[in-house]
């Protein structure tokens, strides 16, 4: 029953995500996530640089690759990493809580924009045995645990589905891994209904980690 309700709410949330993404289709101006990538690359130049590239092909295996990024995911997680009307920020991270404080809305949609229209860097996965079993559960899931296949959101080549599923393709192994990790304590929840949390809290510890070493090679 427990395993019926997950693909319910992943259908569900799937199908959410397709709808999201029409009306994201409108005019810019109308959903106000078009931002000016000219000042987002000053912005990333003085701010982001150091630990996601200058153009965004992160060279630190913790820190996420923004290249080529869906602009609104990008600017849901950069507004999650703030305090917003005195509430704690929905993402922990004092380093990022930090670097996001002093940007403007717009500031933040700039710089989201100038990522987003960067060109990731082709990743290549190290193992190949464990990417072969990443493979597996990435595109079929794992049936006696009741995971999913990653694709169904995420999508086959790993480009995602704006705004709500970010691009994988290429990420960092060790960075996709970590976030696995957070979404099963819930030390990061920011993912609607829980779904991610769901998932990984039905993860081992190997999947997550074939899962992450096949995504660091998936190429768009």
């Amino acid at each position: 029953m427990q395993g019926i309700k997950l693909i319910s709410m992943i259908t569900a949330s799937a199908a959410l995500a397709l709808s999201s993404h029409v009306f994201a289709e409108t005019p810019p101006q109308a959903v106000k996530t078009a931002g000016d990538a000219a000042k987002g690359q000053q912005i990333a130049t003085q701010v982001c640089a150091a630990c996601h590239g200058a153009d965004g092909n992160s060279m630190i295996p913790a820190n996420p690759n923004l290249a080529g990024q869906h602009a609104e995911y990008i600017i849901k997680q950069l507004n999650n990493f703030k305090s917003q009307n005195g509430k704690p920020a929905e993402r922990d991270s004092a380093v990022m809580s930090a670097m996001v404080a002093p940007l403007s809305d717009e500031d933040v949609r700039n710089v989201s924009a100038y990522y987003a229209q960067q060109k990731p860097k082709p990743g290549v996965a190290n193992n190949k045995e464990l990417a072969e079993l990443g493979e597996k559960i990435y595109r079929g899931g794992n049936l006696e645990t009741n995971v999913p296949a990653c694709s169904s959101c995420h999508s086959p080549n790993g480009a995602g589905i704006p705004p709500v599923y970010p691009q994988l393709a290429g990420q960092h192994a060790e960075y996709s891994a970590g976030q696995l990790r957070a979404f099963r304590t819930e030390q990061r929840a920011n993912d609607a209904n829980k779904v991610m949390h769901v998932i990984a809290t039905r993860m081992s510890e190997k999947e997550m980690e074939a899962v992450s070493e096949f995504i660091s090679g998936l190429r768009k």
